[in-house]
C-alpha cells in the first residue's frame, strides 16, 4: 500500500517550491524505499526548478541524500532494511558497452525506479536525478543505494551523493592529480572546494583557488588551498602562471561552467597539462578556442560527470577517510534546515552565503 509522506515539489518553471503530500508506492522488483535522514540543497535542484534540465514538471526535488532502507522489492540482494545508505544517481546496469568494457563509471543505462511517485490526485512526479529526496521517504532503484559505515553523520554523508563527490572526483578520478602537482581550481563553491580537498588528499604540492568572492577564497584555504587569487582584481591566468614559475598548473579544474572561466583554465595550464570541466554550463553556451592552441599546447581537455565516480567503490572509501580524520566532509555543511525552508535555502545559495544547506528530516 502506498505511503503518504511530505515532499518538496517544483510545480512549474521558476515557481516557488511547495511542500505537498506525496504517495510513495511499495517497492517493486529491484526497488527500495528509503527513509530520508538528510538531503543537501544542491544547485542542480535549482536548475530543475528554473526549467534548465527539462520541462517534465512537477519535479520532486532533492538528490544529495542519506538515509535508512525501509523496505526492498523482490530480487534485491545488495541492501536490506535497516542499512544506512547514501543515494546515488549512477546505478550501473552491468550490461551496457561501458560496463562490459570494465568502465562502469561511464554506464550508459543507469537504473531508476520503474514506478512513479505521485501527488494525492494521481499526478506523476519527476524525481530530480531519479531520486527525489526532499521527502520523508523516497522510492529508488536498489542500485541507487550505496551502503556505508553508519558511524558518519548523515548530513556529511549525504553530500557525497552529488556535489562533494563531483568535486573530489574531478581531482582524484578525472584529473588524476598526483603527488607534487600544481593544481588550480577556478570557482570555489561547494564543488570547487571539494576539488581543493581532493587535490590535497592526492598530495598536490600547490593548490591555487580562484574566485571573485574573498569569503569563498577564505573557505577554500580552510579546505587545503595553499594560494588564493581574486579574479575580480587580478588576471587569473597571469596569477596562476606567476605562482607556478611561469609555467602554469599541471591540472586546472573549472568548477563554474562558463566559457570565459573555461578559457582561463585552458591558458592557465602548463604545456601537456590537463583541464577538467566539472562546472555545469547552460544549453545556450558555446566555446571558441584557436584550434592551433588546442593542438600546440598538448595535454588533455576533459569533462567530469559526477566526478567519474563509481559509488560502490568511492562512497565507502571517502566515508572511511572521513572517519579516520583524513578529510572533513562535515566542513561542507553550513547549516541544517527544515523541509519547509528549501525556497529560502535556494536564495542563500544563489547569493553565495552557504556551501551547503542540509535539510534534516
Amino acid at each position: 500500500m502506498a505511503q503518504e509522506v511530505r515532499g518538496v515539489i517544483a510545480p512549474g518553471k521558476n515557481e516557488p517550491v511547495r511542500l505537498e503530500t506525496i504517495l510513495v508506492p511499495d517497492p517493486g522488483p529491484g526497488e527500495a524505499v528509503v527513509k530520508i535522514q538528510t538531503c543537501g540543497v544542491c544547485h542542480t535542484d535549482l536548475h530543475y526548478k528554473q526549467g534548465g534540465i527539462n520541462d517534465e514538471f512537477p519535479f520532486l526535488l532533492g538528490h544529495e541524500a542519506a538515509g535508512v532502507v525501509e523496505s526492498v522489492g523482490s530480487g534485491v540482494t545488495d541492501v536490506a532494511p535497516g542499512d544506512f545508505v547514501i543515494l546515488n544517481w549512477r546505478a550501473v546496469c552491468g550490461q551496457c558497452r561501458a560496463c562490459l568494457r570494465g568502465r562502469p563509471q561511464y554506464c550508459f543505462d543507469t537504473h531508476n525506479a520503474r514506478q512513479k511517485m505521485t501527488l494525492k490526485d494521481g499526478t506523476e512526479l519527476s524525481p530530480a536525478l531519479g531520486i527525489g529526496a526532499f521527502a520523508d521517504k523516497t522510492l529508488v532503484a536498489a542500485g541507487q543505494c550505496t551502503k556505508v559505515n553508519p558511524e558518519i553523520a548523515p548530513a556529511a554523508a549525504g553530500l557525497l551523493g552529488c556535489g562533494v563527490m563531483a568535486g573530489m572526483g574531478a581531482a582524484l578520478n578525472t584529473g588524476g592529480v598526483a603527488r607534487g602537482d600544481a593544481v588550480a581550481v577556478i570557482g570555489c563553491g561547494g564543488v570547487g572546494d571539494a576539488a581543493v580537498m581532493g587535490a590535497r588528499l592526492a598530495g598536490a604540492a600547490k593548490i591555487i583557488a580562484v574566485d571573485i568572492d574573498d569569503r569563498k577564497l577564505e573557505t577554500a584555504r580552510s579546505m587545503g588551498a595553499t594560494h588564493t587569487v581574486n579574479s575580480r582584481s587580478s588576471d587569473p591566468v597571469e596569477a596562476i602562471r606567476e605562482l607556478t614559475g611561469g609555467f602554469g598548473a599541471d591540472v586546472v579544474i573549472e568548477a563554474v561552467g562558463h566559457p570565459e572561466t573555461y578559457r582561463q583554465a585552458f591558458y592557465a595550464r602548463d604545456l601537456a597539462g590537463t583541464v577538467v570541466l566539472v562546472g555545469v554550463p547552460t544549453p545556450e553556451m558555446t566555446l571558441e578556442l584557436p584550434l592551433l592552441d588546442v593542438f600546440g599546447r598538448g595535454g588533455a581537455l576533459k569533462s567530469s560527470w559526477y566526478g567519474d565516480c563509481l559509488p560502490s567503490r568511492d562512497f565507502p572509501m571517502l566515508v572511511d577517510l572521513h572517519l579516520q580524520g583524513r578529510i572533513d566532509l562535515g566542513a561542507f555543511v553550513t547549516e541544517t534546515i527544515g523541509i519547509e525552508d528549501v525556497e529560502q535555502a535556494f536564495a542563500r545559495m544563489h547569493a553565495g552565503d552557504v556551501l551547503r544547506s542540509v535539510v534534516t528530516l
